[in-house]
This record gives C-alpha cells, structure tokens and sequence, in this order.
C-alpha cells in the first residue's frame, strides 16, 4: 500500500465517509476525545486539510454519507447526537437529530436516501433517517446478534454487519455475517460466516450511497449487448429475470439473455430489494416489477431501462400490498392482476399502469375470481390470464381475458389442459399464448399448452419442458418463448426454450445465474408490442 498523506491529527476511532469526490473523517481519540473534521480530495495525494468541528467531542463514531452529506452518530461518552455536514463545502458540522438510543461504536451504512445506523454498546439496536431530512432516527429492526465493535458497509441495496463484541476487549468475538435490505424496515437477516471471529474490524465497499451517481452503471455502447437495442415484437431479443427466492434468502440479483441464442444468463444489476413472487411486464424500452414478498406483501412497483445494465429504480405503489400477481403489457399500458395481501384472502383486482409514465397503479376492473399465482400473455390488444390458486387454496383451470385499451371485468376465454399455477411472463407472440409448467398439487409439472389470442376456446397441449419445475418465469421476441429457473423439490437454474408457431418439447438453453424460483422480468420483444 502507498502512502497517500497525513491527517492532521493522531487519532483513533474516528468516523469516515465520503463521496466519489472527497472523504471526510470526524471525532476521534487522541489523549482524550476530539471534535475534528478532516477532508481529503481523492483523486490527489497529499495531507488532510481541517474541515471543520464536529457538535461534540467524542470516540468510537459511526459515519456514512451519500453524494452531498456525511453524516456521524454516537460515540462514547456514550451519546446519541448525530450531525452532519455538507461534503461539498467546509466548515462546522450541524445537528441532525438522535439516535434512539444513547450508544458508542454504532456503524452505519447508507444507500442514496437512506442512511441505517446498526449496533452498538450498550444499546445494539438498529435505527435509520432520510438523508434529505433533519430529524431523529426511527427504529428500524433488530441484530440477530446483538454486537458493537463490528465492521459494516453495503452498497445501494443492502448493508452488511460483519463480526463484532459486546465491549473492545470481550473475548467471546462474533463471526456472523448479517444483512440489512436498506429500503425495507426489518430484522436482519443471515448473510453466512467469517473466515475467524472478530472484532474492530474495518469494512468499505464499491458501491456505497455515496457513489451513486456510478449506479446505474454506464451503459457499455448503446446497450448491455454492446449494440443499439432493437426494440418491439419479433425484433426485440433481450428478456431479463430477476429476484426470486434461492432457498435461503431474497434474490435481489436480475439477469439477462439474447433470446434468440443460446447460453447462459448475464448480470444485468440489482433490484430495489430483494423479494419473491414478483408480478413482471414490459414495453419496448422499460421493464418492470411489481409487488412481491420480502416476507411480508408489498406494493412497491420498480423499473430499469432495456437499453443500459444498470439496477432498478422506483416507480410508484399499487394501491394493495400483495404477492403473486400476475403482469402483462402491450407497447403503452401494463395490466396486474390478482395477488395475495394476507387477511382476508387473495383478490381479484386488476390494476394498470401507463409504462412511460413513472406513478403508480390505477384500477382496470376484476378477476372472475379472488386469485394468485396466474400467468398472463398479452398481443397487442389483449391480455390473456391462466390458471392460479384460488381463495380455498384449489388450483385452476380456468382462462379469462380482458381489452387492454379499454377498462373492466374479465370475460371466460376457455381452460388450460392441467389446472396448475403456470409460468409467468409474456411468454406468446402477437397470435399465440403458451403456458409453461408450474405447481400442481403436490407435484410439479412439465405441460406446456397454448392458445390462440384472438379467438377463445380450450387450450391445446404444446410439448413439455425439459425439466417439470414450478416457480418458473418466462419471457419471448415473439419467435421464441424462453422459461427461467424454477423449484423441482430444489431450486434450479435451468433455461429451456420453445419455438411459439410450432409444437413440440422444449430445448435447453443454458443456465441461469441463480438458482431460484418465483422471479419477475420480461422482453423487450414479446408479443404484446407492436
């Protein structure tokens, strides 16, 4: 390692943070505790410069920032003040508010919005403010092991809390590992171990809130593939998955795959949270996620652009927390139907959004039924909605459709050959609907089936699947019709493909990056768009 510079003063325990441009350290210990605010610029080398003077002198902080504040909180005597400062100018630090409770050796991590401050002695709690706002902190969740002296840090979406003890010098060290979902109140979850229990550990990250003018990413040419992204129905190629459940946690991961090849999926970015039973639909230029499961229901809508990598962004609420509603979409307007909110039941609502315009979700009309877990096919003019489960827990058969220009009801259109909880995910061409797969009870199944959009009936039988799995999600250019991943009894990461205007059995494509089921995604070229 290099020497960059000097601080201007010795000190120990101090808070640090910054941004892509300066980092900043504050308090800090020397033969007693200190209120000094250092600044260095990054791209340079040299010696600290005085920024400023923290509100009180104390040890033992936690600090993180995101593009414009740097934030610090706790420390001993022990305290509870946070203050902050401006990252772009020089002088004083300013009050912020509390903590919920007095505590030193606090760590925090942050997103863009949000900083969370994680642990602490005596008081190992968890709390977060909004950096955009002044005020005291709000609880946030809880530890599974309660610990100070740790290491934290994280990127946009999650923070990481790694080791730690309950006092400097306690013995009996941590080697838990426990995560945080930044945009979600909640207890922290099981991450795995480190190598050797430990404490005072120093912990930074790539992708803090500080740097998030670098997330998203720059689009690599014009587009994740390295070219301009054609775009609509049989000449958009590139269909995405993303976040599910891998047995263990939430997958806040989302891939891509040119459709029209072979191989195996490709990182694309991340979610705004990891969750399941996540509802997907798309236009030519934008996909989005709806609600899911984290655990608890949600009503939380994101989006990310087809023609960057990049991780998602917020795009409004549905008006009901639920999960396992079914999406579907043509070039302009993005219906969402059925889903579960916890009491009383499942529902029949089917909402809509307008895909060009960021805000949330508006009410198109009702199910024949209170359902969840259909798969939904669009053309241009009509979306088709198979399967499910209904209120009493019985799968379905059952197929209805709705005018997507228009709003209201569902009207019958026929029934599946295997009542099941089938694929989701624009899985058709302009004509032609297919439904994959899916939970039957007990058991999963390998049936793939298929209708004629424009007119109604009974469905056909198409082939099978390579693999019979449930939990699947889909997506098409309107030649080809692809299956991700899945649930056999385990989670798998297969990916195996049709070919919509034939019949016959599917055909491995390659593997997933994760092996996981109930994920949301969709094409830029399925047969929805025109």
């Amino acid at each position: 390692m290099a020497t960059y510079g000097d601080m201007t003063i010795s000190a120990r325990a101090r808070a640090g943070g910054g941004n892509n441009i300066k980092t900043i350290c504050g308090g800090g210990y020397v033969s007693g505790n200190v209120n000094t605010i250092d600044i260095v610029t990054n791209a340079t080398l040299g010696n600290a410069t005085d920024f400023g003077d923290r509100t009180v002198s104390v040890n033992t902080v936690g600090g993180a920032a995101n593009t414009t504040r740097f934030l610090m909180a706790g420390g001993s005597a022990p305290t509870n003040v946070i203050d902050f400062v401006e990252i772009s100018t020089a002088g004083n630090a300013v009050d912020f508010g509390d903590l919920t409770a007095a505590r030193l050796s606090p760590q925090a991590f942050a997103s863009p919005t949000r900083c969370v401050f994680a642990g602490g002695q005596p008081a190992a709690t968890v709390d977060y403010v909004e950096f955009g706002s002044l005020g005291n902190a709000t609880d946030f969740g809880d530890l599974i092991v309660d610990v100070a002296y740790q290491g934290a840090t994280g990127n946009s979406i999650r923070g990481i809390v790694m080791g730690g003890s309950a006092t400097p010098s306690d013995s009996t060290k941590s080697n838990a590992i426990q995560m945080f979902s930044i945009a979600t109140r909640a207890n922290a979850t099981d991450f795995g171990d480190l190598t050797v229990a430990r404490n005072n550990g120093y912990s930074c990250s790539n992708g803090h809130g500080g740097l998030q003018e670098f997330h998203p990413r720059a689009p690599e040419l014009y587009s994740p593939t390295g070219t301009v992204v054609p775009r609509g129905s049989g000449v958009g190629d590139i269909g995405i998955s993303g976040g599910g459940w891998n047995g263990s946690s939430y997958e806040t991961s989302s891939e891509f795959i040119q459709i029209s090849t072979t191989g195996n999926g490709t990182d694309f970015g991340s979610l705004t949270y990891g969750r399941q039973n996540i509802g997907g639909l798309a236009s030519t230029t934008r996909n989005i996620n709806i609600n899911g499961s984290a655990p608890s229901n949600l009503s939380d809508v994101d989006y990310l652009e087809f023609s960057t990598k990049g991780n998602s962004a917020d795009f409004g609420d549905l008006a009901t927390y639920r999960r396992g509603d079914a999406g579907t979409s043509n070039a302009t307007r993005g219906l969402v139907g059925g889903g579960y909110p916890g009491t009383p039941g499942r529902i029949n609502n089917i909402d809509y959004f307008t895909i060009a315009t960021i805000g949330n979700g508006t009410d198109f009309g009702d199910s024949s039924a209170n359902l969840t877990d259909q798969c939904a096919v669009s053309s241009t003019t009509r979306a088709v909605y198979a399967g499910g489960r209904d209120d009493p827990n019985a799968y379905l058969n059952t197929i209805e459709y709705f005018t997507i220009g228009s709003t209201g009801n569902g009207t019958d259109f026929g029934d599946l050959t295997v009542a099941r909880w089938p694929a989701g995910g624009n899985t058709g061409s302009s004509t032609r609907a297919i439904f994959a797969g899916g939970d039957v009870p007990g058991s999963q199944s390998n049936v793939l089936d298929y209708v004629t959009i424009g007119s109604t009936g009974n469905a056909t039988d198409f082939g099978d699947l390579t693999v019979a799995r449930g939990g699947l999600n889909g997506n098409s250019n309107s030649v080809r019709a692809v299956f991700f991943s899945g649930y056999t009894g385990s989670y798998v990461n297969t990916i195996d493909y049709v070919t919509i205007a034939s019949t016959g059995n599917a055909i491995d494509y390659g593997d997933a990056i994760v092996a996981a089921a109930n994920r949301g995604g969709s094409s830029n070229g399925h047969g929805g768009l025109s």
